[in-house]
């Protein structure tokens, strides 16, 4: 891996979804550790089960020291240091810090895209409260501006990280939404829970990730498109490359439900976000200049 940091022979990933960094890798990483340091940000959240952002190949590992620690001198790792350093819990063999923690050192680097979703998502599995959140954006340490601006975006209902883009999209585009809303036949039976609803109106919009392209899934979802049209819904499916690439048009499509005239320019808030958000090219080199000492580094295979 680096001088002196080596793997087990014979380890390997898993082969569906590997991690970004390997556990066995990140063993390595903690024998160069004192006794006080440990994982923290994006690889401590990796640990924790917290889905991220693509990564770029050349993001290092996290770890956090304290101030009088001597510094790992070896290319991909980055460290912070800490007067007083961060509490930790052993995850699988593996310091690191709590998630309240490890998003506070994330959220000094990544965009406020991603630490949104991200926030999201360790809200909706149950790892963190926003007290634990909103003691920690009050701190002067770096990060903590960052956490207060991305604080008042959460939502915690969504279910992926593309369901938490979608639904921010609609909210820098002016537009209130409700997650996870429910809706309801004749008899009072739930027909479908609803990623967002357009608040005012029957419009559903939700996020269709590449499970709703095999057959069983599409016979599931086209029954259900069915009933929420008697309930007098109308829903609208939107993909990752929606998103991304074509937000303008899911903009058009809100603005149309509202009763509003379409203005296209709304969505440039949403396209500044996004510059510096891991979900584009532009924001994962974006987000590597903006970390001091990160150097290239492989991904595993």
């Amino acid at each position: 891996m680096t001088y002196g940091v080596h793997r087990p022979a014979g380890s390997t990933e898993p082969d569906e979804h590997p991690p970004y960094w390997a556990e066995e890798d990140l063993a390595g990483w903690q024998l160069l550790l004192t006794d006080v340091g440990c994982l923290t940000g994006l690889t401590a959240l990796e640990v924790w089960g917290i889905p991220l952002p693509p990564l770029p190949d050349g993001c290092p590992v996290f770890v956090a020291l304290a101030k009088d620690d001597p510094r790992p001198l070896r290319a991909g790792v980055h460290t912070s240091r800490h007067i007083r350093p961060p509490a930790y819990v052993v995850v699988r063999g593996l310091r690191v810090a709590s998630v309240a923690e490890a998003l506070t050192a994330a959220a000094r680097w990544v965009g406020l895209v991603d630490l949104v979703a991200m926030i999201d998502a360790a809200l909706h599995l149950g790892l963190v409260t926003m007290d634990d959140l909103e003691e920690r954006s009050r701190s002067r340490r770096p990060g903590g501006r960052a956490l207060r601006a991305a604080l008042v975006l959460v939502d915690g209902d969504a279910e992926s990280l593309w369901e938490s883009l979608l639904r921010l999209l609609h909210v820098v585009c002016d537009i209130q939404v409700e997650s996870q809303w429910t809706v309801y036949d004749e008899n009072g039976a739930v027909i479908a829970v609803a990623d967002i609803r357009l608040c005012g109106t029957t419009a559903l919009h939700e996020y269709d990730g590449d499970e709703h392209e095999k057959a069983p899934r599409r016979v599931k979802d086209l029954r259900r498109h069915r009933k929420l049209d008697r309930a007098g819904y109308v829903r609208r499916g939107y993909t990752s490359g929606d998103v991304i690439h074509r937000a303008v048009t899911i903009l058009e499509d809100a603005d149309r439900a509202l009763g509003r005239p379409h203005d296209p320019t709304r969505i440039r808030a949403w396209h500044d976000l996004l510059r510096l958000s891991l979900f584009t090219p532009a924001g994962r080199a974006a987000f590597l200049d903006r970390l001091p000492t990160a150097s290239p580094r492989r991904r595993s295979a």
